[in-house]
């Protein structure tokens, strides 16, 4: 308990922590009235637990009605407003509580060494500490609802339970169909299958017995028929006591299966309630087995939560460089069960982020309501509604309208490899066929026959028309040079020789690929080339040498 020396200075709120600064300023604002040392760890437990709670401990209410009462004329600063309502109920003492006493207390608690003498540091801290974790351990509230092996005990043995109950209800039917095997195809059900068996026994007795009470009357119809005309076996009457005892082994587990389910119900809703809502009791319980406990769990990403129970694939991806999978236990939910295979990853991721939230909410919060899981799978929902609706809203517009989606339809076409494109030579031209070289020759033939016709007239014609008197004799040479150029331009036709000639000198110069001939040897693979290119360097020789006579 401390009292105010120096009031017209917690009037500045903003400054007030500049008073604060060492411990001679502090000590000139207030001054320690009165100290309670508490017994032990236990005492100072409970009134720090009262404190947190707003409530008034017996001891703070001896101090109070011994020294504050004396002075009822002053006000008493209070940290906590809920306990100041109490205080002042209780006790009629006048206490106050605002931005300021927040401010003062605040500076008070960061120079407490100062304030209050003989308490060293060192022990100060662990006191603190020491009660920090106890105090810490009284609000996580360890009570025998919250304890979570239960769970993870009962869902581990009903497991246990389903794999037994199959390897019974498989051994009875495998034994007693030996003496009714079309028994077995008729009851589909297990458990209306072994009170069949152990309240008729023998196949004999269906005639006669009453099973109205386990099957449907078509049901007990068929049984009594096929009972009359069974292929089965007869067996001896230790053999059917045996199967009838195993028969009542299966309905006992049963029974206990059922009631060991309600039991992990309840005690999921108790525990967590939230993640009951969200993935249902069995997942939920799987979960919490998986992890360890609750509040390991809670301490683990959705990203973590989404995959649990899929490790051994999650590794084999990595190890292999592949998609890692996308939901573990979490599959199991009914929420995931009822999208389709397409939208199974964005629900399980979604689900997984929600499932986390309230998990953290049932291990860490007090409040025990599932408010909270009922919301986050109205949403979980929502969104599946949408996704399956493909309801997928415009970004800009109205946003009412939906937003046009083409139907998908996978085509299969059948692609052929080029092996074109496998090569980096340039592309070459082939070697022509004899057929394709001889309808060649036979085209600039057609080509040099057209042409000659078409100089015959021309001449015909220019032999018609009057020789003019006065023409001169540039023009005439100019006339007799274009002659000479168009009878350059119509090769004749080369001989069956030239070309034989022309295809021996090819093969003498030993070329193994026509694609190789490349520059002045272009000539060698076509006669008709090399025949032109003869004729014409003969024609330039004597149009020059005739030109050298002119001069």
């Amino acid at each position: 308990l401390l009292q105010v020396l120096n009031e017209k200075k917690l009037q500045e709120v903003d400054s007030l922590w500049k008073e604060f600064e060492t411990p001679e300023k502090a000590n000139k604002i207030v001054k320690l009235k009165h100290f309670e040392k508490f017994q032990d760890t236990t005492e100072a437990l409970a009134a720090s637990t009262a404190l947190v709670e707003g409530k008034l401990s017996k001891n703070l209410k001896k101090i109070l009605k011994k020294i504050v009462v004396k002075d009822a004329h002053e006000q008493l600063a209070v940290a906590d407003a809920k306990l100041g309502g109490v205080i002042k109920d209780k006790l009629n003492l006048s206490c106050i509580h605002s931005p300021m006493v927040t401010e003062l207390m605040r500076g008070i608690r960061s120079q407490i060494e100062g304030l209050i003498t003989g308490l060293p540091s060192r022990e100060m801290a662990a006191m603190c500490l020491g009660l920090a974790h106890s105090l810490s351990r009284y609000k996580l509230k360890f009570s025998p609802d919250k304890v979570d092996t239960m769970i993870i005990q009962a869902i581990s043995l009903l497991d246990d339970l389903d794999k037994e109950l199959n390897n019974y209800v498989m051994r009875c039917r495998e034994w007693y169909g030996w003496h009714f095997p079309e028994l077995g195809k008729i009851i589909t059900d297990n458990l209306a299958y072994c009170k069949c068996v152990r309240k008729v026994g023998d196949r004999s007795n269906f005639a006669a017995s009453d099973v109205s009470d386990i099957l449907p009357e078509e049901i007990e119809d068929n049984v009594k028929a096929a009972a009359e005309i069974s292929m089965g076996t007869e067996v001896s009457e230790e053999d059917i006591n045996n199967i009838i005892h195993l028969c009542d082994q299966v309905i006992e587990i049963s029974e206990y299966r059922t009631q060991l389910y309600d039991y992990l119900k309840n005690r999921m809703m108790a525990i967590a309630p939230n993640l009951t809502v969200m993935v249902g009791e069995l997942v939920g319980a799987r979960l919490i087995a998986h992890a360890g406990s609750l509040l390991n769990l809670a301490k683990h990403p959705a990203s973590t939560v989404q995959i649990l129970g899929a490790e051994k694939a999650l590794f084999r991806a990595l190890k292999t460089k592949r998609d890692t999978p996308k939901f573990g236990l979490i599959y199991h939910a009914s929420l995931v069960g009822q999208s389709n295979a397409k939208n199974k990853g964005k629900i399980s991721r979604m689900l997984a982020a929600k499932t986390a939230l309230t998990v953290r909410y049932d291990a860490l919060g007090e409040d025990t309501s599932a408010e909270m899981g009922a919301e986050n799978r109205l949403k979980v929902e929502t969104r599946l509604r949408h996704l399956e609706e493909r309801g997928l809203r415009r970004i800009s517009g109205t946003g009412r309208a939906l937003a046009r989606t083409d139907k998908y339809q996978n085509r299969s076409e059948l692609k052929v490899f080029d092996p074109s494109g496998d090569s980096t030579l340039p592309a070459v031209s082939k070697k022509r066929k004899i057929q394709e070289v001889d309808e060649a020759d036979t085209e600039v033939a057609v080509k040099a026959k057209k042409f000659k016709e078409e100089i015959t007239e021309k001449a015909t014609v220019e032999d018609d028309e009057p020789v003019k008197k006065k023409k001169k004799k540039k023009d005439k040479e100019k006339q007799a040079e274009e002659e000479e150029l168009l009878s350059e331009e119509a090769p004749s036709i080369p001989t069956v020789e030239v070309r034989q000639n022309c295809t021996a000198t090819w093969s003498y110069m030993g070329v193994d690929s026509l694609q190789n001939i490349q520059g002045e040897y272009s000539y060698l693979y076509n006669p008709m080339l090399a025949f032109v290119s003869l004729q014409n360097t003969e024609k330039k020789k004597k149009k020059k040498k005739k030109i050298k006579d002119e001069d």
